[in-house]
């Protein structure tokens, strides 16, 4: 049996002279949380909708465990739209069990299922309340509650942390762990790119229409000429100048910040041995970058130019791009 990986493969999507997606190739494997970031119009929505059957691609396609992500499969996923799929006028309770029995479940189950999750979710308190007068928060509580009801093997969820409060985000960021944990696939869009760093073991960057980056954080953080940090309070000005292999690329006061190659052998140590020959070190670490500032490397390049065809190449920057082949 094919391991329970959800693909998506070498997706392609055109609205007119528009291309939507180009070739977009990522994976997420069975009990891990991807991030999909992008700006808006990179093509997030439009591949979590061909996942769905709501598009078709124009080339490329989706699957589940090996197998395409046809309409029997598709009742197994639990996805969670960026806008409201609610019906606004409806009963939160009887929607919910509506929608339950719309998956399949008796009407005992999608009760039980739906008095579970409103309770965990923290609006058991408003089954009788018509979703129309919610908060957005709550009613984005309710939409993951109908995302959740019928025990899904695949989660999809399009910006689900859009209008939380902390103590909700907190809530749903443990909700997800707890099915990823339970070998779930779960894929999730946000602009909240602190949050995915968190949350997700790996994240996908998509920038017109095209994946640019796939990888865990530290695969992401690689790079050929990594920083470091130097704290050395009694060094004097240009004491790192000349040394084989480094580049001073900022100065802070006592802070000095190096650009060292990793093809010069040993470059880091002999960076700290000069620095140590002036004095006290205070401090000396790599500089690591957040997922905000390798996202605004990738997105803040040059966009590429309208292919004729999909192109299967990823785009580079200073920061390790690396693809998804699993």
């Amino acid at each position: 049996m094919s391991p329970a990986i959800l693909e998506f493969d070498s997706l392609s999507k055109a609205y007119g002279r528009l291309q939507a997606l180009r070739s977009a190739s990522f994976s997420v494997r069975a009990g891990e949380i991807f991030g999909f970031v992008g700006s808006n119009g990179a093509g997030k929505t439009t591949a979590m909708r061909i996942a769905l059957g709501v598009l078709a691609a124009d080339a490329g396609e989706v699957r589940w465990a090996g197998a395409p992500l046809d309409l029997e499969a598709r009742r197994r996923v639990g996805y969670m739209p960026e806008e409201r799929g609610l019906y606004p006028r409806m009963k939160v309770g009887g929607q919910l069990v509506y929608l339950g029995r719309l998956h399949g479940m008796s009407p005992a189950e999608a009760r039980a299922a739906m008095e579970a999750w409103t309770l965990r979710l923290g609006v058991a308190g408003r089954r009788d309340d018509e979703v129309q007068k919610l908060s957005l928060g709550n009613q984005q509580r309710v939409q993951l509650t109908a995302a959740l009801m019928h025990d899904p093997s695949v989660l999809i969820l399009d910006e689900p942390f859009s209008g939380l409060d902390p103590v909700a985000v907190d809530v749903m960021s443990d909700v997800l762990r707890e099915r990823a944990d339970a070998g779930v696939p779960v894929v999730f869009s946000s602009h909240q790119l602190a949050l995915v760093e968190g949350l997700c073991d790996r994240v996908g960057i998509i920038r017109n229409g095209s994946m640019v980056a796939v990888g865990s954080i530290a695969e992401l953080r690689r790079t050929e000429a990594p920083r470091w940090v130097v704290d050395a309070p009694d060094a004097p000005a240009g004491w790192a100048d000349g040394l084989p292999g480094v580049a001073v690329v900022g100065l802070d006061r006592t802070r000095t910040t190096l650009e060292v190659s990793s093809t010069a052998p040993g470059a880091e140590q002999a960076v700290l041995a000069a620095a140590l020959r002036t004095g006290r070190v205070r401090e000396f670490a790599p500089v690591r970058p957040s997922l905000a500032e390798l996202y605004r490397d990738v997105v803040s390049q040059a966009e590429p130019p309208l292919p004729s065809a999909p192109p299967a190449t990823r785009g580079r920057s200073r920061w390790t791009r690396r693809g998804d082949a699993a």
